[in-house]
């Protein structure tokens, strides 16, 4: 990895770096490999999720900039790079494509500005979900997006991270009021209880938990019906219309539910 921004503790598990390491990444310290190993034995499929995540992250985005006509993307919670990030996405189908990513992690944002080899298509800031109307206000964000025009907002896997009482639906509700009619949310989310159909252990449970606690971020899982209650104001889309839209490029890219995941496409109408 490049040289560390100051005060960046490299002893605690951070959760952007563990995600890499799922990845098969290279940007993660001991701490975060330790831990990333350890939630890999305690729930094997992990590694395959993440994987499957980046799949559909690519088919959403590419679905929205194909078939919906979306030009602009604001991915939240980007986490450290990897391939397919949504610029390069994106530009496969519209090089006119702009991107604006957000992440609280001077790490992340150290990476993802050294990516960003056309600033003037894409832009990373540093900024935080738990303060959307801050985020959305950013005057880099604003200079680079027209929020007069529908925009993709990102949510993946960020808003497990996010307590309760941190306000998901109000977090998401300023993000809707901020958007233009047509514009879409991508979420991605873990749920809690069951890997592969079978109710988790809940000493297994516990010990994850616990493993997060430990890291930069604690882990809090929702149930589909708590997820879909979040978005109020927006309507699903539903996962056969990603479905059909996944025929024609990565057909085993899941489009909703998973072993222990929830994604979702929504657009504010």
């Amino acid at each position: 990895m490049p040289r560390l921004p100051e005060g960046v503790d490299t002893s605690i598990p951070n959760v952007a770096r563990m995600y890499d390491y799922y990845l098969g990444g290279k940007d993660n310290f001991e701490a975060d490999r330790v831990a990333a190993e350890e939630i890999m034995q305690l729930v094997p499929v992990t590694r395959a999720e993440a994987t499957t995540n980046r799949k559909f992250l690519r088919l959403a985005v590419r679905y929205l900039a194909a078939e919906a006509g979306i030009s602009q993307f604001l991915d939240i919670g980007v986490g450290l790079p990897t391939r397919g990030a949504v610029h390069e996405v994106a530009r496969e189908v519209n090089p006119e494509a702009r991107v604006a990513y957000v992440d609280y992690d001077p790490v992340v944002i150290s990476h993802a500005n050294a990516l960003l080899a056309r600033p003037d298509r894409a832009v990373a800031v540093r900024g935080d979900l738990r303060e959307p109307a801050v985020l959305l206000e950013d005057p880099v964000i604003r200079g680079h997006l027209d929020f007069g025009r529908p925009v993709a907002v990102i949510l993946l896997a960020i808003l497990h991270f996010i307590s309760g009482d941190d306000d998901p639906a109000g977090i998401i509700a300023t993000i809707r009021d901020a958007l233009a009619p047509g514009s879409y949310l991508v979420i991605s989310h873990i749920v809690p209880g069951r890997v592969q159909d079978k109710e988790v252990d809940k000493d297994v449970a516990d010990r994850v938990y616990k493993i997060y606690e430990q890291a930069s971020e604690r882990l809090h899982p929702r149930t589909p019906a708590e997820i879909t209650r979040l978005l109020d104001g927006f309507e699903l889309i539903e996962p056969e219309v990603l479905a059909r839209h996944a025929q024609a490029f990565e057909r085993d890219a899941a489009v909703s539910a998973s072993p222990v995941g929830w994604r979702v496409l929504a657009r504010k109408p």
